[in-house]
Formats: C-alpha cells, sequence, structure tokens
C-alpha cells in the first residue's frame, strides 16, 4: 500500500496508469494523488481522457499499463469493495424513465443496504427536487439534482464527480459548491473532473490539467496563481515600437499604436524601466485567472499523440 509522507494512504493515486483501445490510446502514463480531505479538480476538454480515467478508478476498465489504488485499494481487483465506500456521479447519467425521483432513491437505499433515507430527504429539500416526479418529465437540472441525491446520499468516503453541474441553475451551482466545501470539512475527499473553469478554481484545492491523454500539471490553485504569467496594459503618449519590448521574461500580446499589452513571467523591472523611458499615460495591471493559464498549457504544452474515447 502506497503512503504519503506522513503515512496517509492516498484517496487516489495512480502510478503510470494507460488505458488503450485497440489503435486509440485513451491515458498514457497517468500519475495523479489525491489526498484525503481535499477538492482535485481535474480539467481538460471533452476528449482530454477525464472519463476514461473515472471509469479506470472505479474498475469498470481495465488498465493496459500501470496502477490505480482508491482508498488504499487496487481500483480493479477490489472495486465492488470500492463502489461501497464511493460516491458517483456520472457525466452521462441514466435514470429509470418511468420511476419518480423518490422511486430511484429507495432503491438505491435498498441497494446500498441504508436504514433509511434521512441524508436523501436533506438534500433533496435543499436542492428543491420534485421527489415524486417521473423522471422522464423532470427538466435536466432536476435530473441532475437526482444524480447529485444518489451520489451523496450513503456520506460516502469519497466522491468522484464527472461534470457535476451539468444543467444547473447558478443558485444550485452555488448550494453545490457549498455542499462540496462542507464535504471535505467533515474529512472526505472529492474528486471533481470538469470543463467549468470557473466553478475549479473557486472550489478546489489542487487540480491536475490532463491534455490528449496525459497529464500536464498538477499544482495547487494557489501555486498556480503565484506563477502566473502577469499582464500589463499600456497606453502611451505616442506610438511606440513594440521591438522594444523583446527581452526575457517578456511577450508582446497585441500591439496597436499607443496601446500595448504585455505578458511578463518572472521579475517586471525590466520591462518597467523600459515602459518608463516610453513616456507612458496609463498602464494596467493584473495576474491571470486560472481559464488563462488553462489555456496557456493547452496551447503550449507538447505531448504524445493520445485520444479519448469518452
Amino acid at each position: 500500500m502506497t503512503t504519503g509522507a506522513v503515512g496517509i494512504t492516498a484517496a487516489i493515486e495512480t502510478v503510470g496508469l494507460t488505458k488503450i483501445f485497440g489503435a486509440v490510446r485513451g491515458i498514457e502514463q497517468l500519475d495523479v494523488r489525491v489526498e484525503p480531505g481535499e477538492i482535485f479538480g481535474f480539467l481538460g476538454p471533452n476528449g482530454a481522457g477525464k472519463t476514461t480515467t473515472i471509469r479506470a478508478l472505479l474498475g469498470l476498465y481495465r488498465p493496459t499499463a500501470g496502477t490505480a489504488r482508491v482508498l488504499g485499494l487496487d481500483a480493479h481487483i477490489d472495486s465492488v469493495t470500492i463502489h461501497r465506500r464511493v460516491g458517483y456521479l456520472p457525466g452521462d447519467l441514466a435514470l429509470f424513465g418511468r420511476l419518480t425521483a423518490r422511486d430511484h432513491i429507495n432503491w438505491f437505499a435498498r441497494a446500498r443496504g441504508l436504514d433509511g433515507t434521512r441524508r436523501a430527504r436533506e438534500l433533496s429539500e435543499r436542492f428543491s427536487l420534485p421527489l415524486d416526479t417521473r423522471a422522464k418529465d423532470l427538466s435536466t437540472g432536476n435530473r441532475q439534482k437526482v444524480g447529485i441525491v444518489l451520489a451523496f446520499m450513503h456520506e460516502p468516503e469519497l466522491l468522484i464527480l464527472d461534470e457535476p453541474t451539468t444543467g444547473l441553475d447558478p443558485l444550485v451551482k452555488h448550494e453545490f459548491e457549498q455542499l462540496l466545501r462542507e464535504t471535505t470539512a467533515a474529512g472526505r475527499t472529492v474528486f471533481l473532473s470538469s470543463h467549468e473553469l470557473d466553478e475549479v478554481q473557486r472550489v478546489a484545492d489542487r487540480v491536475g490539467i490532463i491534455k490528449e491523454g496525459r497529464l500536464v500539471l498538477s499544482e495547487t490553485v494557489a501555486g498556480l496563481r503565484k506563477r502566473a504569467p502577469q499582464t500589463i496594459e499600456v497606453v502611451f503618449r505616442l506610438p511606440v515600437d513594440s521591438h522594444r519590448f523583446q527581452i526575457d521574461g517578456v511577450r508582446v500580446v497585441s500591439s496597436q499604436g499607443p496601446h500595448v499589452v504585455l505578458e511578463i513571467t518572472g521579475a517586471i523591472a525590466p520591462a518597467l524601466r523600459i515602459i518608463a523611458d516610453l513616456d507612458p499615460v496609463e498602464l494596467v495591471s493584473r495576474h491571470a485567472e486560472l481559464d488563462e493559464l488553462f489555456l496557456d498549457f493547452y496551447r503550449n504544452n507538447t505531448v504524445m499523440t493520445a485520444s479519448d474515447v469518452d
């Protein structure tokens, strides 16, 4: 069993995890570690490998190579035990059309051997879920609420959530984010797979970015912000030659007459000295948001060709 530096078993740990579908590579050499009690945001666009990773973690796919451990157990060999301890919300949630939300809750409660549905009723009330409407008559958002209740109702040690806020309105999304924070405050863990960058940066402790089946970054949100490039927009009194800014750590994003936008990594003093010499009349500076960093990693990081078959 693999443990962290202080002897705590990772909630999720993959080492060299690879899944190949014939001639198509889904994920390759994926090394991910999720610590107990954290929200880990797993970022990537459709087709990047997010769902393939989740299915490997749940034992639904047998790895071609590498290992995946969930709550200290082998994801494939011990999948039945893992399923009892995990709450899962799939990205392609399927419900029984003729059953009501209440029917689904009661069925899953019996299947999990729960003594009652108290927690499910609390969550249903919190998210204003119409319990006695048949699934086929529910809106997309209300169907997603059913999935949230089913994933959280047994208070699992680990939540694996694949695009959980699909179809939810902003107020419900806010309530869901609060539920995530309460979950980790209680010592449980959340693996949040999403392409909703704003959502992830609001709730996640750490993020992993996956591109074409490979992990290109794993970092704390605070660490990402600290290393984020700084954007400086400057208006000069007269048009300037942007070639003056061709120095280490500076990229000219745009230059139109007296208006120049620079992206700076590292020390800003060299750029500021040049700006001061060129008679600036207006300057605005800001750090990149997480979505900008995400897009930058997708544009500039080179990885081996891979595909996903979500």
